[in-house]
């Protein structure tokens, strides 16, 4: 510079960030004018970030949860008004943001997902000598599945271990019983050995309530392992496999309090009857001498329709390039007056989604695009984020990662999947978290994992974020907008930004995933 300064105002390096203004920075003189261009850059880069993160608020990302996860959404099952609302929502907010609509239809790719409404009228009780002797109280006692069938039953109960039949398998849980007629109680999982070292395959809750139908059954129990994660309390799901729907099947999870009733005549217990199955690897099954009464009335729709929200932010200097940034808005869903608020899940990634988006357009544009998405049913099976990469608005060889979000506001501190498989990519956020929080553990793992999982199988570099203890109110009631960790979740979006940042302005670029 040509123009001389005072000392005082040249101790002062100024500089302004104003978008459509030129700027104007007073500096020292500096030996070398490519050595100022680039401290410049980096001043301004750092800056723009420090700047974006600092959109990122507790306050913000707890009314979008509060919102997501209140009655009025009704739990936001794939396909229900509830979900429409959330989802016609977001579009609101992608809107106000300036996202660019990316759709079927708006922002909106549809796709089409089974569809299941539990109405208010149904019960469960415990009977002896055909009277009631215990009323089971629904969502401490039992759930519905919530693709139960329906029906109305008053029967004996019949044990039926794992609730497999597969004789070509060696293993048959019906054969030396008669449950024609009957109710039956199985395990909700599957064993955890192999039977003449042969995989179980996919023998989800579908194909057991299916197993029970066709050995005569009228309807079907199910109960967790003893010392499952859950606790043996039961929880809302949708998650039940393909095949034919058992509309006349209802199906309930229930607790172990109710097993033990159930089991009470016999002198049985679980923990006795399962250890007994796994050490023989074959069937106990047995009548428990008990009878319960159990009704519920559903309406089971093959194909409703249901959507992804996806916003888009363009990019400047390599805008064809771009990554994904998504959540899964959906949840579980309503059983008459009981609804499940899914504040964690997912309601905190959905709401992080936005919070990003936010911070993203509040500053300097980012040199990469990025698709911004909320999926629809990854509860059922990932169908949304399914739909996306079968579908992409873009050339998956131009996706250089996905950041999947996902039960991220309850917990202690911060675990980022996927980065055995994902090494850079999760290295990266390493870095970012160690500039920042500090909080993230080195655990980890390969692969991808619920919405990752389609990514990572069109080999895109995927980070799964989540928090630490994050499941204790996973898929049930209790899981409101009041149990999360406000600070934890703040922290854990803006790592998410910082590593997003990095990615939208060039500091990582896509690794081969084996």
């Amino acid at each position: 510079m040509s123009k001389m300064y005072s000392s005082n105002t040249l101790k002062r390096e100024k500089y302004r960030k104003l978008s459509g203004i030129f700027i104007f920075v007073i500096v020292r003189k500096y030996s070398c004018m490519k050595n100022f261009i680039l401290f410049f850059f980096l001043v301004n880069f750092s800056c723009t970030q420090a700047q974006n993160v600092a959109f990122i608020k507790k306050e913000n990302l707890l009314k979008t949860v509060s919102f997501l996860s209140s009655p009025e959404l009704d739990g936001r099952l794939p396909g229900s008004p509830g979900y429409h609302k959330a989802a016609e929502f977001m579009a609101s907010e992608f809107k106000k943001l300036g996202l660019l609509p990316v759709g079927d239809s708006s922002y909106f790719q549809f796709t089409n997902v089974e569809y299941t409404e539990i109405s208010d009228q149904f019960y469960f009780m415990l009977l002896h000598a055909g009277k009631p002797i215990a009323t089971y109280k629904q969502g401490e006692d039992y759930i519905f599945r919530t693709n139960t069938g329906s029906g109305h039953a008053r029967a004996d109960v019949v044990f039926c271990g794992y609730g497999i039949s597969e004789p070509a398998l060696g293993y048959d849980d019906y054969a030396d019983v008669d449950v024609k007629n009957k109710i039956v109680l199985v395990f909700k999982q599957n064993p955890g050995w192999k039977k003449n070292n042969k995989e179980w395959g996919e023998m989800l809750t579908r194909y057991k309530a299916q197993t029970a139908s066709k050995h005569g059954a009228l309807a079907i129990l199910y109960v967790s392992v003893p010392n499952n994660w859950d606790g043996g309390v039961p929880i809302g799901s949708i998650m039940d496999g393909d095949g034919f729907y058992e509309q006349n099947i209802p199906q309930l999870h229930i607790s172990y309090k109710v097993a033990d009733d159930l089991l009470k005549e016999t002198k049985s217990d679980l923990k006795i009857l399962k250890s007994k199955i796994d050490s023989l690897q074959n069937p106990v099954s047995f009548s428990t001498e008990t009878s319960v009464e159990l009704s519920v009335n559903s309406k089971y729709i093959k194909n409703k329709r249901s959507e992804n929200v996806i916003g888009f932010l363009e990019g400047k200097s390599k805008k064809d390039e771009y990554f994904v940034i998504g959540a899964h808005l959906d949840h579980v869903g309503r059983q008459g007056d009981l609804y499940f608020p899914g504040a964690n899940d997912n309601a905190s990634g959905s709401a992080a989604v936005l919070e990003v988006a936010r911070a993203f357009v509040s500053g300097t544009k980012p040199e990469r695009s990025i698709y911004f998405v909320l999926f629809t049913s990854e509860e059922q099976g990932l169908l949304g984020a399914k739909k996306f990469v079968e579908n992409p608005p873009s050339s998956l060889e131009k996706c250089q990662a996905f950041i999947n979000m996902d039960c991220i506001a309850y917990g202690d501190s911060i675990q980022v999947g996927c980065g055995k498989t994902s090494v850079n990519l999760w290295k990266l956020a390493k870095k970012s978290d160690s500039l920042s929080s500090k909080q993230m553990t080195e655990r980890t793992w390969a692969g991808g994992g619920a919405d990752a999982e389609p990514f990572y199988k069109k080999k895109i570099p995927t980070a799964y974020f989540v928090t630490t203890n994050s499941y204790k109110h996973l898929h049930l009631p209790s899981d409101k907008v009041e149990t999360l960790n406000s600070d934890l979740f703040e922290k854990i979006v803006r790592l998410i930004f910082t590593t997003a940042w990095d990615i939208a302005n060039g500091k990582y670029s896509r690794e081969k995933i084996e």
